[in-house]
Order: structure tokens, then sequence, then C-alpha cells
């Protein structure tokens, strides 16, 4: 509820603002006729909510499966020169201290990740988005998520199950997420700050479509996702620095 109020308050806040920039050629008055309330059919409330699921399944369920795939094969493989390297890396090591083979072999799954492709774009993106609190691998996430927002779970949970070949939960995996200098990723403060992100960007290109088709031009969705994304990145700043 919070982030929604949040949401509106911006909302108002940029338009606000913005009306002293656009200046309106015509006046338009928004007339809505109110339809009679009467007690829902339940009949119909439930074919609309199934049809509802359906479009959700068919709809953002292909793209999220899409993204799912193409991060898989991202996350799996890499230039074939750095992977090689690290799997005869840790061959050897394996074979001079056999008895830390499943403590290597975890080891062994984090850097191969950290060279695929998917590793190489997160860190080539992380130096701007270190000072929101997070790493690399969130980086892709917010890359991914453009398409839909509920891409970004499918796509931690793909980084993170590359990781690491075990049961645990991403929950789990997540709350176990170390940065280098062994300091925990998900913290208050970064959590916060990544709801306020998703809050205020434009993570969602449909949207833009509609907006092209809308005014018949890009430069209002480019206008819309650069000032959207920039707002999104300095107030997400702001969260991260107050509870840090």
């Amino acid at each position: 509820m919070a982030l929604y109020l949040l949401g509106l308050i911006f909302a108002l806040i940029v338009s606000y603002v913005l009306k002293g920039f656009i200046k309106l050629k015509e006046k338009s008055f928004f007339i809505l006729e109110l339809p009679v309330y009467r007690s829902p059919r339940w009949k119909n409330a439930g074919i609309t909510m199934i049809e509802k699921a359906k479009i959700f399944v068919t709809d953002a369920g292909k793209i999220i499966m899409l993204i799912s795939l193409l991060l898989w094969f991202l996350s799996s493989f890499g230039p074939g020169e750095r992977m090689n390297k690290v799997e005869e890396k840790y061959a050897l090591m394996i074979k001079q201290n056999p008895q830390q083979k499943n403590i290597l072999q975890k080891n062994l799954s984090a850097e191969k990740l950290q060279n695929s492709y998917a590793g190489i774009l997160g860190q080539a993106i992380e130096p701007a988005i270190k000072p929101l609190g997070y790493d690399w691998k969130i980086g892709i996430a917010l890359i991914t998520s453009f398409a839909a927002r509920e891409v970004f779970v499918g796509t931690m949970a793909t980084l993170y199950s590359v990781e690491e070949n075990d049961n645990s939960s991403l929950r789990e995996k997540l709350q176990s997420a170390k940065n280098e200098d062994g300091s925990k990723v998900y913290t208050l403060a970064a959590g916060l700050s990544l709801m306020v992100f998703y809050v205020l960007a434009m993570q969602c290109m449909s949207t833009l479509a509609v907006v092209k088709r809308e005014t018949k031009s890009w430069k209002w969705p480019v206008i819309q996702f650069a000032y959207m994304t920039g707002l999104a990145y300095v107030m997400s700043l702001l969260v991260y620095f107050i509870f840090k």
C-alpha cells in the first residue's frame, strides 16, 4: 500500500512540474457515466477471473519463460577461452586438494557464472548501480525485467540456481548472498532502495509501445523512459543512504 501511495504522490508532483513545461493548446472535459451498481453475479466474476488469469499466463508467461531461457543460456555459457581457463584452474586445484572437492566445486560454479556472458554484462553495469546497493546480479535482473517486472524473480532464481546446485530456496540463497568484502548484499537499505526503484522506473516495454502508438512519435517514450529512470535512480540512491 505504501508503494502505491508513493507512486501516486510522485505522479502528482511530476504532473505539477511538467505543467510548466508542456503547454496545452486545447482543453477537454472528462465526462464519465457511472454504471448502475448491483450485486455481482458470481458466475460472471469467476469467468472474468479465469479469463484474466489465462491472459496473464499466455502473454506475460511467454515473456517470462523466454527471458528465463535466455538468462539460463547467458549464465551457463561464456567466451570459450575464459571458461576453459576457469575449468582447468579448478581441475588442477581439485586434483591437488581432493579433500576440499565440494568447496572447490561451489567456487567453480560461482567463478564460471562470473565469467559467463551474463556475468560480463552484469559486471559492466555494476559501477553504475553499486551506489544503490546493488550487485551485478541485480543489475542483470533490472535489465531483463524491462520486459515485465515479474521477470525479476525468475532472473534471480536462474542466476542463483546456476551458482549453487542445492535444494535451498531462493529466499535462503538471497539471505546468504554476500559481497566480496563479506557484507550482505540484501540489507534493509538495499531492499527498500530496490522497491523504490521499481515504483518510479519505467520497467515496462508495453507501456512505451502504447505511448508511441498514441503520440505517433518516439519523442515522448524516450523522454518518459529517461526522466523516470533518472528519477528512480536518484530516489533509490537517497533511500539507500538514509537507511544505510
